[in-house]
Order: structure tokens, then sequence, then C-alpha cells
């Protein structure tokens, strides 16, 4: 396969952005950005910036934007998705007629699909009409702000193809962000979808209080939890313990910077769920992914605890302190599966 000459980023959020910086600093020719608004597509054309959500970043030449898809995709060699990924569907719908017959598709989405409980590579395959080989995720602990500033950083490129996921990697490739590949594509998915849920629960539980052994429990219980649904779907578990798992689980739950993190202290402090995200702004992908988790989970008989606790917070009122006070009460059992024990 040929090097990547021509880049559609489909989605100009922060982190879709951040990573259009990356392409061009890694070499990229044409870096395109697709915006929904078209004045920000102009503010990012000509002010070199996008000023809604990385003001004080600029862009190098290669990056420009438009509003118009079919513009940004005309001639690309790959396609990234960068927008909310319970709007995947609706937004691929209208793309998926204009992608290239061998165009490589990289998912920077992290979330499950309301209703249908399908990962966003089960999706992009389904509506795209393309084949699995052809898609790529980029998943790890990668705060767009801190990868816009070139704050050394590394990410996984996972794919069914390795080619294709090789392909990716020296795409974005830089002196700031390390890319390593990975053929567990369901195992990072999780891994990338259930952090965000468990960011709100520990986001809950700082601004409730409570102090580092209790944020320690939480990310690694929370990380049990993930790799019980990996597990159950035949991932890998040593995916878990690496950037896609682990080391994303802790750059959102511990950062100022995440989204989730953040939401889950304003609903610690006893802000409503609408209260929250108006003054967030942004799109907290663990509100709604709570929901498809949880039912992911349980369609195959998986328990997870602090994702059932958060759903019950965002979506049925609970308080936050008694959602931890029942997570303590649950029974007692062995910290593995299959460890012995008396059942008293």
């Amino acid at each position: 396969m040929s090097a990547i000459k021509r880049v559609a980023v489909l989605g100009s959020g922060s982190w879709g952005t951040a990573f259009a910086k990356v392409l061009a600093d890694a070499g990229t020719p044409e870096v395109t950005v697709w915006a929904r608004r078209p004045e920000l597509a102009a503010a990012i054309r000509e002010r070199r910036v996008n000023p809604e959500y990385l003001p004080s970043t600029p862009l190098p030449r290669a990056v420009t934007a438009t509003a118009d898809a079919a513009e940004a995709l005309d001639g690309a060699d790959l396609v990234v998705l960068a927008v909310p990924s319970q709007t995947l569907r609706q937004n691929l719908a209208a793309w998926a007629g204009l992608i290239g017959p061998d165009a490589t598709l990289a998912s920077l989405m992290k979330g499950i699909e309301l209703g249908t409980l399908k990962r966003m590579s089960e999706v992009i395959v389904e509506v795209a009409g393309v084949e699995p080989e052809r898609v790529t995720v980029v998943t790890g602990p990668n705060l767009a702000p801190e990868i816009a500033a070139e704050q050394v950083a590394g990410t996984v490129v996972a794919g069914r193809d390795i080619r294709r996921a090789e392909l990716v990697q020296r795409a974005i490739s830089t002196r700031y962000l390390r890319p390593y590949t990975n053929d567990d594509v369901v195992g990072c998915e999780l891994g990338g979808a259930v952090k965000n849920v468990i960011a709100l629960a520990y986001g809950m539980a700082a601004a409730l209080g409570f102090g580092d052994n209790t944020r320690a429990t939480l990310i690694t219980r929370g990380l049990a939890e993930t790799a019980r649904l990996g597990a159950a779907f035949g991932a890998n578990p040593m995916t878990f313990a690496g950037l896609a798992g682990l080391g994303d689980l802790i750059a959102t739950c511990s950062s100022p910077l995440s989204r989730n993190r953040t939401f889950g202290e304003r609903l610690g402090r006893g802000e409503t769920l609408e209260q929250a995200q108006a003054a967030t702004r942004q799109t907290a992908e663990g509100v709604k992914s709570c929901l498809s988790i949880r039912d992911l989970a349980r369609s195959v008989g998986v328990e997870m605890p602090i994702t059932e606790q958060v759903e019950l917070v965002c979506h049925e009122g609970l308080d936050p302190l008694k959602a931890t006070t029942a997570l303590m009460a649950r029974e007692t059992k062995p910290e593995r599966p299959g460890m012995p024990s008396t059942g008293q």
C-alpha cells in the first residue's frame, strides 16, 4: 500500500482538529476537515485555528476545512470519522456514497450505539458497506488539548488488516505522538467506550470528597468490569493492560481536561443532567454510552456494577452518594473470578 496523501477528517471538534494537525505534522500533504457549520469551516481556513475548540493551536498549512462533505472526501485515501458516537449512523449514511472504493477508514469515536449495541467499527461496516478489513480504530490516552500542544503521548491503531493499521500508524507518527498497532479491534473499542462511564463515576467521587483510595478502587474495579465485558466478546485480556485499556482509563479519570470526569463532578455536586449538559456544552460520551454498555453487558450476562450505578444517577435521578453506598453494600466476593470461596 502506498503512503497516504489525502485525508478527510469528518468532524471539527477538539479531537478531530488535533488529529488533523497530527496528520499534517507527520507529513500528510492534504488534510481537509469537514465542519457541520460553514462559518466554522471558514474560520479554520482563514484564521488557521479552530476558534471554538482549540483557539490557541495554530494549524499547519496542509490543513484546510470545508462544510461540503463531497469536497472533503474527494480523492481521500484515508477517511477519519470524528463525530459524536451516537450521531455516526445518520452522518455516515449521507457520506457513504462519497467514500472511495479502497479508502481506509479510521474511527476516533469511543462509544456503543444505543439500540443496536454495536461498536463504532461495526456501525461503519454496516452503514458504509465496506469490508471490516478496511476499518481501523485509533484509541488511547489522547486528550485533545495535550496532543494539540504537542505533549508526548502514545496511541493505538487497531485493525483486522494489520497492513492498513500500519499505514495509519505511519501517517500519524510524529515526534510527540507514538502510535502502536494492535489486531484486537473488539478490546480496543470496548476499552475506549467503558472508560468514559468509569470516568463519570470517578468525577462524582472526586466531587463528593472521596480520596485517592476511592479513586484507585474505581479505576481498578472499572478496569475489571471492562475486562469481563471484553472477555465475553473474545477480546485479548492483555489489551486492557495497555494504552487502549488502562492507559486511556487513567487519563480520562484523572485529568481535568476530561469531559466525562468533569461532567461527573458536576453530577456529584448535585447538578441535574440537564444543568451539567448546559454547563459543559460538549459531548460527554459516557452519559449516553452507559445505557448501551449496560444493555450490552446484560445481553451476555456480565456484571458491571459501576456502570449500573452511573446509569441510575444519569438517567433515573439516583443521588451519587447513594450510588456509592449501593456499590459498597454489594455481596463480598473474590477479586478474580474462579478464585476459591466458601460462599459465606
